[in-house]
């Protein structure tokens, strides 16, 4: 029996480290499978750690987990280890997320790996040990305790391996009876008896949520609007304490673009016009939207150009106030005092003018039409007018060379006329963008350059513009919802911009700013956490534990636990209307020394 558990402690470690060694190549694609039923990824720097609320370490970490391909199989069933196999060759296409193993099996995981671990087990024949990563196991509550994580994390002496840290992570059901819930002198005894120790140290977290779901009319729209604060203190005073002003605090804030509320939105929908003129360049098919307007485009461009003929002598179109094309939001689903959020200009030059017109085009024969009408009028000098300096449109090169009675002839077919609007659109959106950030003085138009940039093609151009257009998105939000001012707004668009420079597109990153609790405090001083948590600790260095209690409306765990528990049929709770619902998890920590 003893030398059956050495070879599978060995075969584990042979694992692990291949897995190890291989990500320090290159970023693993696959979880890996270990015997018939242990599923093992290594996660680290970008992925989001599903035990960060319960170890804050900052190394990569094994997260083990079942199988799927295997649920009804034995579990200790053993195939060759001698190559490493990729769990998803194995799995069903459709994955319903992380399965759990059972907590015996985790155990004996966590067994395993202890003795691996271990310098003093040399009987294990595994060469030059080498220190590996923490290892943490999905568990599925079938215990009395509903354990949900179970962990394991080698104690270093430079790189002697000194003893491991083990970790239990467990959950009770959903509860709004707060006579359920701990009380602080008794988890600190109960800390100081378990870990033989006079003295604890208490150190606070909670985490408010400062926004909800967007509603429309009648209609309850969902976007992706997360905005959190989260709040560090110490020492704690009692459990649920509200925490003090001198805190440290963090903004959390990650939104989708679209919201039909915002400020913004008539913009956003340009941008979403312009993404299908990109798209219709690169694929040849342009998927054109319905008209915005009772009146087409060609009525419209005609009638604007009719204007311009009727100016004196064809002057250019000032930047007078009842002259400019102005874009409107919707007024009925955003109210006054939000719209002076984002003005719009009032130095719309020719093109961006036309542009406004040429936003209901619904066909390319129109859109033929529209340019037709407008280079016909340049060739003949019935108008003169004015753009904007820095134009590198094929449009504003036309005009220009108009100014001095000859332009190059253009044919209006293929792709031609579908990139003459959209370079149009392009230079319009920019310039708003440009408009608020410089004007707001939230960045220098030296700092914005990479955004605005046209010595890239038109798709990375419209790519860039995305970036900026979400970063108006965030900065309009915390002045809305947050009334946040130029102190808060500078400094959070220095991350974004950062960011954004660095990293694509990505609309669920987590943009953070550390803030004074007194800013947000009114939004959150009547509500109920999402998450309260008292870490409490003691010895220092390698002798360092520390026990946490924890109360959160979402679980612990994104796996389900076995179906005898019930803990975690939803991934949320439902609340009432006055007490939020929350799952109590405890996590603990215990020490074994090697020598």
């Amino acid at each position: 029996m003893a030398a059956a558990r050495w070879r599978a402690a060995a075969a584990l470690y042979g694992q692990l480290r291949r897995i190890y060694e291989e990500a320090g190549r290159s970023t693993p694609e696959h979880p890996y499978l270990f015997e018939t039923d242990v599923e093992i990824c290594l996660i680290g720097g970008s992925h989001k750690s599903p035990i960060r609320g319960f170890w804050n370490g900052k190394s990569m970490i094994y997260i083990l987990q079942k199988a799927r391909h295997n649920e009804e199989g034995d579990p200790m069933e053993k195939s060759k280890t001698d190559h490493a196999i990729y769990a998803s060759e194995l799995s069903p296409k459709e994955s319903s997320g992380p399965v759990a193993l059972s907590v015996s099996r985790a155990k004996q995981l966590i067994s395993l790996y202890t003795m691996a671990q271990n310098p003093n087990m040399t009987h294990l024949q595994i060469g030059e040990l080498v220190v590996l990563p923490p290892l943490w196991i999905r568990c599925d509550g079938s215990d009395p305790e509903h354990t949900c994580w179970l962990g394991a994390e080698p104690l270093k002496a430079g790189n002697k391996i000194t003893g491991i840290n083990l970790y239990m992570v467990t959950c009770d059901s959903p509860t709004s009876n707060k006579t359920n819930f701990a009380n602080l002198e008794e988890l600190k005894m109960a800390h100081k008896m378990t870990h033989h120790t006079s003295n604890v140290m208490t150190k606070g977290f909670v985490q408010y949520e400062l926004s909800r779901a967007a509603a429309v009319g009648d209609t309850i729209v969902r976007y992706e609007r997360n905005i959190y604060v989260d709040i560090t203190w110490n020492p704690i005073d009692k459990i649920l304490q509200t925490p003090p002003l001198i805190s440290a605090a963090t903004l959390n804030i990650a939104l989708e673009s679209g919201d039909p509320r915002s400020p913004v939105y008539q913009l956003y929908k340009e941008l979403q016009f312009l993404l299908a003129l990109a798209e219709g360049l690169k694929t040849g098919v342009t998927e054109w939207p319905q008209p915005l307007q009772s009146d087409s485009a060609v009525k419209l461009v005609q009638e604007f150009l009719t204007d311009l003929k009727k100016k004196l002598d064809g002057y250019c179109i000032s930047g007078k106030k009842n002259e400019m094309e102005k874009i409107k939001c919707d007024t009925a689903a955003v109210d006054s005092s939000i719209k002076s959020v984002f003005s719009e200009r009032e130095d719309l030059d020719f093109a961006e003018q036309l542009w406004c017109k040429m936003r209901s085009v619904s066909s390319y024969q129109e859109l033929i039409d529209c340019f037709t009408l407008i280079i016909k009028s340049l060739e003949h000098g019935e108008i003169q007018p004015w753009i904007h300096q820095g134009s590198s449109s094929l449009l504003s090169k036309l005009i220009q060379q108009s100014y001095h009675g000859k332009m190059e002839v253009i044919s209006l077919d293929g792709i031609t006329p579908v990139q003459m609007l959209l370079e149009i659109g392009l230079d319009k959106v920019k310039k708003d963008y440009v408009n608020f950030f410089v004007g707001q003085e939230l960045a220098t138009l030296t700092y914005l350059d990479y955004f605005i940039s046209t010595s890239v093609d038109l798709q990375e151009q419209v790519h860039r513009v995305q970036k900026l257009h979400h970063m108006l998105e965030i900065m309009v939000s915390c002045t809305v919802l947050l009334e946040f001012k130029h102190e808060n707004l500078f400094p959070l668009t220095q991350i974004c911009i950062k960011y954004y420079k660095e990293n694509p597109l990505n609309e669920k990153h987590l943009f953070q700013l550390p803030i004074r609790p007194a800013l947000v405090k009114k939004f959150y001083r009547n509500d109920q956490p999402e998450v309260w948590k008292v870490d409490i600790s003691s010895g220092h260095g390698l002798q360092k534990v520390r026990t946490t209690w924890q109360v959160s409306t979402n679980p612990p765990a994104e796996h389900k636990l076995s179906n005898n528990t019930g803990l975690f049929s939803d991934s949320t709770v439902k609340e009432s209307s006055e007490e939020k619902m929350y799952f109590i998890t405890m996590a603990k920590c215990s020490q074994v020394h090697f020598t």
